[in-house]
């Protein structure tokens, strides 16, 4: 008798557990178990954030299945990825190549055609993004660094993947990021476009304190947000364009070093993440003209560990707060939203690619805050570069290591 009890008490448990998990995914709402914040290592600094919520957020963990399957491998330190029309992927590699990836891993042979970059230090071929037409005109779009009289700088150029696919046609550098500087560092290099058919790339303040001030300088590309149209001119209607003396192309400034950009799916509204020194990384939101605070306030410090400022301060009125920041970095390069459906409580989340953190850091976002973080890969030991949205249910990542994942159902 008590054997039956037990085997009804069980069935019955194991049954209201299966009806629940039935609900929720009939109502698209699982909800992630919240705990402690994923970082437990001791932080940078004991400075304290503008509101709760800004740092070390509760840790949530995805219950949906999925897998991360390495579907490519031995591309030399990928930076930027895009997909093209069929489903295969058009890659930069930092050395100056651009290659094609089908879905079965297959790597093409270098495309030729495009300009010489300067690849020391974090320079080379960078962000790519391909024109909203691009099934009928083939147009390419990607920032590399550049060498120029008097050091290097980040730079814009467009041309026309050939029919053949084995060559760029009709290169045309059509942005400078100016002043040039004798540097290898911070060139930003992320590219994307808006609903409208403009250009959004992203700048860094060449890392040198001699560059660093120019974040703030109206008149530099450096450490900038920058809004531009197809040809490289300032879009009607950006926030300094009857600014005397500012570069007109200038959408938001006061950056470290931009590698991360995506617009929400349902706002629109323009997300960034930018590199902190040591400690105090962030994630913003972009709002036009909007000044956010480089070099002026900080969460991080010098590599050194002396402070930034004198005194440090980490909030002024005027300048922008990071709607989150990581300190120990999470070093977050490219990033993106996840649309599909497969993984109902990655609805709308935000995916960053970590770069010396060595995983994909998950983002729960509500009303503007992160209410949720997880991280994704962590014992694959690799560098994630760049993170995109495969449209398919699934999100795609390269890696410093040559790898390219795919992580879904």
């Amino acid at each position: 008798m008590q054997k039956t009890l037990l085997s009804i008490f069980v069935l019955c448990a194991l049954q209201a557990t299966a009806c629940t998990n039935l609900r929720e995914d009939a109502n698209n709402t699982l909800q992630d178990s919240t705990g402690a914040p994923v970082e437990t290592n001791k932080p940078n600094t004991n400075y304290k954030p503008a509101f709760k919520g800004q740092t070390r957020i509760a840790g949530v963990k995805t219950k949906s299945p999925y897998t991360a399957k390495v579907i490519a491998q031995g591309l030399k330190s990928p930076w930027g990825i895009a997909i093209l029309p069929d489903g295969r992927f058009l890659i930069t590699e930092k050395e100056g190549t651009l290659r094609i990836v089908t879905k079965a891993g297959n790597v093409s042979e270098a495309i030729t055609g495009l300009p010489k970059v300067d690849s020391r230090g974090q320079g080379g071929l960078l962000g790519l993004t391909l024109d909203p037409q691009f099934s009928k005109n083939r147009m390419v779009y990607w920032v590399f660094s550049q060498s120029v009289d008097g050091g290097n700088l980040t730079a814009v150029a467009k041309g026309k993947l050939a029919a053949n696919e084995k060559t760029i046609e009709n290169v045309k550098v059509i942005f400078q990021a100016g002043p040039a500087h004798d540097g290898k560092l911070h060139f930003g290099g992320r590219i994307l476009f808006d609903k409208q058919g403009n250009l959004f790339v992203s700048t860094g303040e060449r890392s040198d304190r001699v560059t660093r001030p120019l974040s703030q300088d109206l008149k530099t590309g450096l450490g900038k947000i920058l809004r531009m149209t197809t040809e490289g001119k300032p879009v009607a209607g950006n926030p300094f364009a009857n600014t005397a003396g500012a570069l007109p192309q200038i959408y938001t400034y006061g950056h470290r070093n931009v590698q991360g950009l995506a617009f929400h799916p349902e706002t629109g509204d323009l997300w960034e993440t930018e590199f902190g020194p040591r400690g105090g990384d962030e994630l913003n939101r972009i709002v036009a003209g909007k000044n956010y605070g480089w070099p002026v306030i900080t969460y991080g410090l010098e590599y050194s560990g002396k402070e930034i400022g004198n005194p440090p301060i980490q909030q002024k009125q005027g300048l922008e707060q990071p709607v989150y920041y990581w300190d120990p970095v999470l070093s977050p390069s490219g990033m993106a939203f996840y649309t599909g459906s497969d993984i109902p409580e990655w609805k709308n989340n935000l995916f960053i690619g970590g770069l010396s953190s060595t995983h994909i850091a998950r983002l729960v976002i509500q009303n503007n805050k992160v209410v949720g973080e997880e991280r994704l890969l962590t014992k694959e030991g690799q560098r994630f570069r760049d993170v995109i949205d495969g449209k398919d249910g699934a999100l795609y990542a390269i890696t410093d290591g040559g790898r390219l994942y795919r992580v879904g159902k």
